[in-house]
């Protein structure tokens, strides 16, 4: 199963995925993206990040590699296939936390994928962890807070919106979501049919 976590930025999604994978359930395989920037320092390729040059990536979107890409920033950034299929063909889920255009490139092609819209309590609370981070002027800070509201908006192309107030408490949130799309009948009922005989 393909999960999807995405959600405007300064929301936490980064934090929630980190908290799901310290988390004993972990019951899926973080995708691990690609991206033309420059390692920081202890980033290891093929952990953090798979980095590749510019030319690199170009001919991986040409050759129809990617399951998503974006620039930002003069980089790229994206999500490769083989990766993807290679644990979902092993019998494994596979989590993506990436951006909301991402997510609905992504949804185009793999529509039976799980997304999961990751929210803040509210605008003013997403504003302050934006300016917590202390790394935007106040002229950026308005225009991620006017992107946020766009993003926002896309959430109905979603399954699930899960509201992030506590980490562990959206944690808990997404990890019962995982569980039950496991049990719906779509996702189980071939092996059911293969038990009674029936094609």
């Amino acid at each position: 199963m393909l999960i999807v976590l995405s959600g405007p930025s300064g929301v936490g999604k980064g934090t929630v995925r980190q908290a799901m994978m310290a988390d004993s359930f972990k019951d899926f395989k973080y995708s691990v993206s690609m991206t033309t920037r420059t390692p920081r320092p202890g980033e290891k390729d093929g952990v953090d990040y798979y980095f590749r040059t510019k030319e690199q990536f170009q001919q991986h979107i040409a050759d129809g590699e990617m399951l998503e890409w974006a620039r930002y920033v003069n980089n790229f950034y994206g999500t490769p296939l083989g990766p993807v299929n290679k644990t979902l063909d092993e019998g494994q889920d596979v989590l993506l936390e990436i951006e909301v255009n991402g997510a609905m490139q992504v949804r185009e092609k793999c529509p039976d994928g799980v997304f999961i819209f990751l929210t803040p309590p509210d605008l003013q609370e997403l504003k302050q962890r934006i300016e917590k981070r202390g790394t935007d002027d106040a002229a950026t800070i308005l225009k991620r807070m006017e992107k946020a509201r766009n993003e926002i908006k896309m959430m109905e192309n979603y399954d699930y919106a899960v509201v992030n107030d506590k980490v562990d408490l959206a944690v808990k949130r997404i990890e019962s979501i995982i569980t039950s799309e496991h049990n719906r009948v779509p996702r189980v009922i071939d092996r059911y049919r293969k038990m009674i005989g029936v094609k």
